[in-house]
């Protein structure tokens, strides 16, 4: 069973109704794979979130694993900031939190942002690009 965390992005094409979005996760699902987010994610979403879509986004995210960020997460996190900013790459905070969920709980990342994402060790997938 193999466990995967949603990014923001991801999840947004989910709640806009995108079908290529929407079946490469059903597809996932089928398998028996596991879709998680973090609270990175729920922040993101709630902050754009409209009225009326609340009871869907909530149905949403009730479905997902919630993979939360501790201590060893979030200095991950700040870790992987400093060292890329030493190769002069700016990571964002929330970019770096989501990676840092991912690559601590050996989750592999659903995303369509693979460029804010550079880090090696982090296993990644994009509905775009793959066919299951």
């Amino acid at each position: 069973m193999k466990i995967y965390l949603l990014d923001s992005d991801v999840i947004i094409s989910c709640l806009r109704g995108s079908r290529e979005t929407l079946d490469f996760l059903d597809n996932l699902l089928s398998m028996g794979s596991v879709l998680g987010c973090c609270s990175v994610n729920v922040t993101e979403i709630y902050a754009g979130m409209r009225e009326v879509e609340q009871d869907k986004t909530e149905k949403l995210i009730n479905k997902l694993r919630f993979f939360s960020i501790d201590l060893k997460v979030a200095k991950l996190a700040g870790d992987m900031i400093r060292s890329y900013k030493s190769k002069g790459i700016t990571l964002s905070p929330t970019d770096a939190m989501i990676a840092a969920v991912s690559i601590y709980n050996n989750l592999i990342l659903i995303t369509n942002n693979r460029k804010h994402y550079p880090m090696k060790e982090l296993k990644s997938i994009s509905p775009k690009d793959i066919e299951l």
